[in-house]
């Protein structure tokens, strides 16, 4: 369309300072996706800065642990003792303390077990009812033997089913600490058919048992600055809330076993053969991977018995955990590792039922998250990192993670490959690799950065799997990760039922998807559409620096991420974190606007081009070859006759002669500019606000790529005109062209629309399932009587 000069000139001011013409007829939506968060977040104190960063008077609580505990391998059974020295550095009396008895969990009348509802039998698993039945046997739980002061008096304590309350001899005053003792037993659960964070698995071939325990011990729970003591109930999803400090543990268990562990092994001329300690020493000077214990002795081991006992001891320092494995069937191979200008002692143990996979991958896997992670957070703080395959499929804790994955018998695997039967997906190879690497990677989050699991999930397993994506794909081109590439959340981003992200752990609907998944593509899509990298690591690795061994909140992350980048990110918290709305934006109206030159000479042949431009209608074409009444009588010919709306008049020369005169110089040019002004509207069906990175092809082939920020929507959330001034042909404009905003429907992304391809296969027709055509037809055919 041609528009007078003057009524463009009023659009596109209007326009430009919008952002959008359709904020006039709909401005209430934009305000509040842009408002910002300051409400919903906690009040910024000396505490916790307004910046993000602890503050002058920023505290936490420590506790450390002298632990004697013995594991049983006949009855499968924990014995321990434990002394714990707490320390009170807040600046509050306490007259009691909280513990965690993670165990309890698997009591029969635990709220974990209560509150379970029931499962869909129409589609029901083998493991499912494995895992019912071995629940509703075990006999599960902490019991404790006896809680006592320093002294050796009995200490008065109330165990309310996760939780175990001390009462204190009197109160514990700013800046004192109590030591106290606790003797307790449980039974160590069967992993294999539980799903446990810990738990056995029972080789049947050689009557042998793998152990990897966790969740073990009474823990102290973390009393904070912004919740008081953390003593939620733990339900399975909510992990873990828990103060740093020192361990000094002595783990006994048969001779013939090896022990892995959280921290460094302090006796190991006590518990290791001689050719065993050479090779443990050699292994600490050198980045070349070698074996410990080898598979032929790891296979020897597996007919051992003895009844005698070896104790290992370890120690650790900073940790907020402490978790150890334990079997005879272990190979035990170890590596330096370079973390920065640090090197840590890479280890990795598992039976021989897990080779030749774990011995080409595990160790590997550990020194290259290490060598990752550190570039985009810090160094890795700790001496030692490990992996152990057992039961457990997956779980962290310092220094020390448990990992699943295994070749088949024959020692065949799979790299990654889609099981038609239940299109799970199977993952040999790439599964272990990543499944370390997160596991490994939750040593900087959470076990260092010291967030709390329990009321934030996504705080350790969001950031942690946002890392462990870009880790991945530094592993190998095309690696296929299963979670941080935007168009892989889109499934759940428009799925039902959906919680938000903030929402409690123990809460959280899909929770895979929305504590792991949802976050990891957020902070991705953050990084590659939004803040750009550089800004973005920036800040990310000054919120890693600045809660280094200290217990950051959500505000804290959202402040430093805005404090150390100048980007105003409240809109995106509101919409990721905060909703659960999705990306589905649609180009959906496109016009072309161009000057009016008022000039005759180039305004009427304009005009008649664009009418010639349109087919005739129907009955003009059938009406074409009829003699009309003038071609039959001339005479009615007349000025009006041979003349028509594009003729060029005396008085069109006049009316533009007398615009020129009226005109400057500057509006003269104005009028001559020959450019083209399209106005592109984009409407967002979704509802997530998102930055709109466009690519626009013109006539002549050439491309242009653009990103407009998501402040367009600012006024209106739900739909927006870009205006585009260009002195070339338009042909087509793309939204989301490199899928990096997770838009739910790439079909409306485009003008003029592409469609929707995919290929269609044919199928034979199945077996007829009428019963009786599959039964006996002899005996339907015979005649009724």
């Amino acid at each position: 369309m041609r528009l007078k000069f003057i009524d463009f000139l009023v659009l596109s001011l209007f326009t430009l300072a919008s952002g959008t013409v359709a904020a006039a007829t709909s401005p209430a939506t934009g305000p509040e996706k842009f408002a910002q968060l300051e409400y919903l977040l906690d009040t910024p104190t000396e505490t916790r800065l307004a910046s993000g960063a602890p503050g002058p008077t920023y505290w936490q609580q420590r506790a450390d642990y002298r632990i004697d505990v013995t594991l049983d391998d006949r009855g499968q059974r924990i014995l321990g003792s434990e002394t714990i020295t707490y320390y009170n550095q807040s600046p509050h009396t306490l007259r009691y303390l909280w513990l965690q008895l993670d165990q309890n969990r698997f009591r029969p009348d635990s709220d974990d077990m209560l509150s379970r509802t029931a499962p869909d039998f129409a589609h029901f698993p083998y493991g499912s009812l494995a895992n019912l039945l071995t629940r509703s046997e075990f006999d599960g739980g902490v019991d404790i033997k006896a809680v006592r002061s320093e002294g050796g008096d009995a200490l008065e304590h109330t165990i309310n089913k996760t939780m175990l309350r001390v009462e204190l001899p009197q109160p514990l005053a700013a800046g004192e600490q109590f030591v106290f003792s606790v003797d307790w037993e449980h039974n160590i659960i069967d992993a294999t058919e539980t799903g446990a964070r810990g738990g056995y698995e029972y080789f049947e071939e050689d009557e042998n048992y793998l152990y990897e325990i966790a969740q073990w011990y009474p823990r102290m729970a973390a009393y904070t600055d912004y919740q008081g003591w953390q003593n939620k109930q733990f339900l399975g999803n909510g992990e873990f809330t828990l103060e740093l400090g020192t361990f000094d543990v002595a783990i006994t268990v048969p001779a013939d076993h090896i022990v892995a562990a959280t921290g460094v092994l302090q006796n190991p001329k006590e518990v290791l053969s001689k050719k065993q300690l050479s090779r443990y020493e050699a292994a600490q000077e050198s980045t070349e991977q070698r074996f410990v214990v080898t598979p032929e002795e790891a296979k020897k081991n597996e007919g051992s018995r003895t009844s005698v006992a070896k104790t290992w001891r370890f120690r650790a320092e900073n940790v907020r955990d402490f978790a150890f494995a334990s079997s005879r069937k272990f190979i035990w191979d170890a590596r330096m590792a370079p973390s920065g200008s640090r090197e840590v002692l890479a280890m990795s143990f598992y039976p021989n039922e897990a080779e030749p996979l774990w011995s080409q991958y595990s160790t590997p896997s550990i020194a290259h998250t290490i060598d990752v992670y550190s570039r985009y957070t810090f160094e890795y703080p700790y001496p030692t990192a490990i992996s152990v395959n057992g039961p457990v499929g997956g779980m962290e804790y310092p220094m020390i993670s448990f990992n699943k994955p295994r070749p088949y018998k024959d020692g065949t695997y799979w790299d990654v490959r889609q099981k038609p039967e239940d299109k799970t997906w199977e993952r040999s190879k790439y599964g272990l690799i990543s499944v370390i690497i997160h596991e490994v990677g939750h040593n900087y989050f959470p076990m260092v950065v010291n967030s709390d699991e329990r009321q934030w999930t996504w705080m350790d397993e969001g950031l942690n799997t946002f890392l462990q994506f870009i880790t991945e794909q530094a592993w190998e081109e095309e690696y296929p990760s299963r979670r941080g590439e935007p168009e892989k959340i889109v499934e759940y981003m428009i799925s039902a039922p959906q919680t938000p992200i903030m929402t409690n752990s123990e809460s959280i609907y899909q929770f895979g998807n929305n504590a792991y998944a949802k976050p990891a593509t957020a902070l991705n899509i953050l990084r590659e559409s939004i803040m750009g990298r550089d800004l973005f690591d920036y800040a990310f690795q000054e919120y890693a620096r600045r809660w280094k061994f200290k217990r950051p909140t959500p505000a804290d992350f959202f402040r430093t991420m805005e404090d150390a980048s100048a980007v105003d990110l409240d809109w995106f918290w509101r919409g990721w974190f905060y909703g659960t709305e999705y990306v589905d934006v649609a180009v959906d109206n496109i016009a072309l606007y161009q000057l009016d030159t008022r000039d005759p000479d180039v305004e009427k042949p304009w005009q008649k081009a664009e009418k010639d431009k349109l087919e005739p209608t129907l009955s003009e074409q059938r009406n074409a070859d009829a003699e009309t009444l003038v071609q039959r009588y001339p005479k009615l010919r007349d000025f009006y006759t041979e003349s028509d709306e594009f003729s060029v008049t005396p008085w069109d020369y006049a009316q533009f002669e007398q615009l020129q005169q009226s005109l400057t110089d500057r509006e003269k040019a104005l009028l001559n500019a020959d450019k083209n002004f399209y106005t592109v509207t984009f409407s967002n069906i979704g509802g997530l606000v998102t930055p709109l990175p466009l690519r626009i092809t013109y006539a002549d082939g050439k491309v242009e790529e653009l990103q407009i920020p998501a402040e367009i929507w600012r006024r209106n959330a739900e739909q927006v005109t870009k205006l585009f001034i260009t002195g070339k042909e338009i042909t087509g404009i793309e939204f989301d062209p490199y899928r990096s905003t997770a838009d739910a429907d790439a079909a409306n992304n485009a003008w003029p629309r592409k469609p929707k391809t995919s290929r269609f296969q044919l199928f034979k027709e199945k077996e007829d399932p009428n019963p009786m055509r599959r039964g006996n037809k002899e005996q339907w055919e015979q005649p009724i009587l």
